[in-house]
């Protein structure tokens, strides 16, 4: 076996945005089985991300700094906004809140999440993993935003079907890690690497 089997996203690197929902606990399990194909993963979260889950817990999984305002800088000291989609080969954003969807959607760049898609543009490939309540989902609003990102080239993953946090039965839930890894992978493989600073 070569060092790509073990490591097939070796030379990658990955931004992981997670927005505000209670499948941020789902976007730990992703970030590590990033790390564990060999990429470079870049986390940023929204304040409301982090009334769900912890820095630290993304953290220690990918041995990084994790981004939680617009007026961080990166090790380098470049504006973190600008330089992590300059660096990365695909950005994440799971799990993709109704709220979130609707910012790319019309451009609205009001935090750091927000701020990372709207200059992810040109940059880096986006790869989105709505999750949200069935309602929330159905609604014209973000049905027309979805449509809005899909036609500019955004990818999208899920959202599956089943028991929601709120008891609620039908779509909106956050495809399963598994899945948004597989389908990551498909999207970096179709382009070479970036070159990887550590």
């Amino acid at each position: 076996m070569t060092d790509r089997d073990h490591n097939p996203l070796a030379g990658y690197r990955t931004l992981l945005c997670v927005s505000g929902g209670i499948a941020c606990y789902k976007a730990a399990d992703l970030a590590s089985s990033l790390v564990q194909a060999g990429a470079v993963v870049d986390v940023a979260m929204t304040d409301a991300a982090l009334q769900f889950v912890t820095p630290l817990t993304f953290q220690t999984l990918t041995g990084r700094g994790v981004y939680t305002s617009l007026w961080q800088s990166t090790q380098e000291y470049d504006p973190a906004h600008l330089s992590l989609t300059e660096q990365a080969d695909l950005m994440i954003v799971a799990p993709a809140t109704a709220n979130i969807l609707a910012k790319m959607s019309v451009g609205l760049a009001d935090d750091l999440v927000s701020t990372l898609a709207l200059s992810a543009w040109g940059a880096c490939g986006i790869l989105v993993a709505p999750a949200m309540n069935t309602r929330m989902w159905s609604a014209p609003p973000t049905q027309g935003n979805m449509a809005s990102l899909s036609e500019r080239g955004v990818c999208i993953v899920g959202p599956g079907e089943g028991r929601l946090a709120c008891g609620t039965v039908g779509p909106g839930r956050m495809a399963e890690p598994k899945e948004i890894f597989v389908r990551a992978s498909e999207i970096l493989r179709t382009r070479p690497p970036k070159t990887v600073q550590s």
